[in-house]
């Protein structure tokens, strides 16, 4: 697909879980003809459209879906509940026809117990394929495990194999094994997987949870989960995540502190690997998953030469309190932390995360909110990430346990619902389902469909779609949110507002967000200056020049943008 090669730091992205987009088959699974059909509602080239540049999908390869295709049987083939490899060809073809990229789940951490690898591997102890997984022997008599590692859902790291009397290591479900990335051979087999896609048209890889594709090689028991809780301890109060990760804090007496199954440095090596197959395929690109409160760990990731990832998700803007310091701070760490050349990817939600609407939402100012946060997400430095029916303000659905199909959620403590609540039906209409199928959806429609659905928010110039769609178009037409400097504005700027500005060839923008509940009077800097609003988050502001201090509603955000030879008196 002609373009420039960085794209990927001027476009913003959309990640679809296509289980729940949309179903053309009326088996109440999302399948790749209905994202086809939906491809002019994400950029048909007009302002009508969401306008977005590229998409991520979560996995559709074939999978017993334990793990929703997160347990991949086979790379190279497409699960037949989703398509076929032809339905895909085509999806690509009009993607790329709308000037829209493709990126693709790469989930090689581990494997479905059902992959042909792994079938081979626990045949026999000298089947040659043996050493892609990661076997070993019980400790003492009793062959107890062979070390006190747990995984990151619940429960212990390994599963003992009755037939070859040795225990595999698994990060996530007894299905899912660890690949062993020591081993040449399993390299290899996963670059010639890149390469298939690659050679098919592909733009680049999500690479799930990269930080854990190597382990400790001496296999030593992990500390107590009490080292992690005195680092948490240390930090400002107001800089403390949201939550601790909730997996491991319910598993109350198997905490543990997991230093040695996750940062190994031979994993540097893999992805600077990978980091030269890209460099094959130019325009190509890659985004990791990589997981750290340290941000010097996740700047290690794009390497010293810039030789490994393009962008890894600062995930931590997913964490900050509803305080525009704790956002503001949390920005700061990311810029000051990280080389220059290290691309920031921002994210405020996913299909492993509480949608932000609910997270931050307060009853009556949850659209307030949600507009503010999509306006800090498309004005940053860095490449904005929008999950499918952010732009709609779908809300977190909790679902009864008899309607849960997230493993976390079946198999956890009754309080905690697992995932499942992020992964419902996209919400097309106020219709039956929500227009997602004819059928019975694989999981309930979310609440308040009947008003957050697209249908409706296309015909109201003051919905929260009407937003995204003025802010992303507006964001690709000025070069200096795409690739401009960012510098905050602290002098006459109230404690509970957020102000910053982008600034590229002479033109400089203003963001100024007020996360209060009150009015706010905001200077733009310079002084005197001339700014024109170009957008706000509350429909009732006209267009109109401020020359002092910026007025703000409460929850109000606004982009200004400094006229040029213009001064105030």
């Amino acid at each position: 697909m002609p373009g420039h090669t960085d794209w990927w730091k001027k476009g913003v992205f959309y990640q679809i879980y296509p289980r729940s987009f949309l179903d053309t088959t009326g088996n109440g699974i999302g399948d790749l003809q209905g994202i086809i059909e939906k491809l002019d509602y994400l950029n048909d080239g007009t302002p009508n459209s969401l306008g977005i540049d590229a998409i991520w999908f979560s996995p559709f390869f074939v999978s017993p879906d334990l793990d929703f295709g997160y347990d991949v049987a086979d790379y190279c083939a497409i699960d037949s509940r989703y398509g076929s490899l032809q339905d895909f060809d085509r999806l690509l073809a009009e993607a790329h026809r709308r000037n829209i990229r493709i990126m693709l789940d790469l989930v090689v951490n581990h494997t479905s117990n059902e992959h042909s690898w792994f079938k081979e591997s626990r045949s026999t102890r000298d089947n040659p394929k043996r050493n892609w997984y990661i076997w070993r022997d019980g400790r003492g008599p009793r062959h107890k495990p062979p070390n006190n590692w747990k995984n990151n859902f619940f429960g212990p790291a390994w599963t003992w194999d009755e037939a070859t009397g040795q225990y595999y290591l698994h990060s996530f479900l007894k299905e899912q094994p660890d690949l062993n990335w020591f081993n040449p051979a399993v390299r290899e087999a996963v670059h010639k997987v890149i390469r298939f896609w690659l050679e098919r048209g592909v733009d680049g890889f999500r690479l799930d949870v990269a930080h854990l594709y190597c382990k400790d090689e001496q296999f030593r028991d992990n500390p107590p989960f009490i080292h992690r809780l005195k680092q948490i301890h240390r930090m400002p109060f107001w800089d403390r995540p949201l939550a601790v990760n909730i997996f491991q804090l319910l598993e109350l007496p198997e905490l543990q502190d997991k230093i040695y199954n996750k940062h190994h440095p031979e994993t540097h090596r893999i992805l600077k690997e990978f980091r030269r197959i890209f460099n094959e395929y130019p325009g190509t690109t890659s985004i990791g998953e990589v997981i750290s409160e340290n941000p010097a760990v996740v700047a290690s990731y794009y390497g010293a030469s810039d030789d490994e990832l393009h962008m890894n998700f600062y995930f931590a803007l997913t964490q900050c309190r509803w305080k525009a310091g704790a956002f503001r701070r949390s920005v700061a760490r990311r810029e000051s932390g990280f080389p220059a050349s290290a691309w920031p990817a921002y994210t405020l939600s996913n299909h492993d995360i509480t949608r932000a609407i609910s997270r931050y939402g307060r009853k009556g100012q949850e659209d307030a909110r949600a507009r503010l946060l999509a306006l800090l997400l498309l004005t940053l430095r860095g490449t904005p990430f929008i999950y499918y029916g952010e732009e709609i303000g779908m809300k977190e659905a909790k679902l009864p346990r008899s309607a849960l199909k997230d493993p976390v959620g079946i198999k956890w403590f009754p309080f905690h619902r697992g995932r499942d609540g992020a992964r419902t039906p996209m919400q097309w209409n106020g219709g039956k389902h929500a227009g997602f199928t004819t059928g019975e959806p694989w999981l309930p429609i979310g609440p308040e469909a009947e008003k957050r659905n697209v249908a409706v928010q296309e015909k109201d110039p003051a919905s929260l779609l009407s937003f995204y769609k003025r802010a992303i178009h507006l964001r690709r037409s000025l070069p200096a949110l795409q690739e401009g400097s960012y510098t905050v504005v602290t002098a006459g700027v109230p404690r509970d507002c957020y102000v910053y500005a982008r600034e590229l060839h002479g033109v400089r923008l203003a963001v100024a967000l007020n996360f209060s509940k009150g009015r706010r009077k905001c200077d733009l800097g310079p002084a005197p200056a001339c700014y024109r609003v170009l957008l706000s988050t509350d429909p009732r502001r006209k267009a109109e020049t401020v020359t002092g201090p910026l007025s703000l509603e409460p929850l109000e955000g606004c982009l200004l943008q400094l006229e040029a030879g213009k001064r105030s008196n």
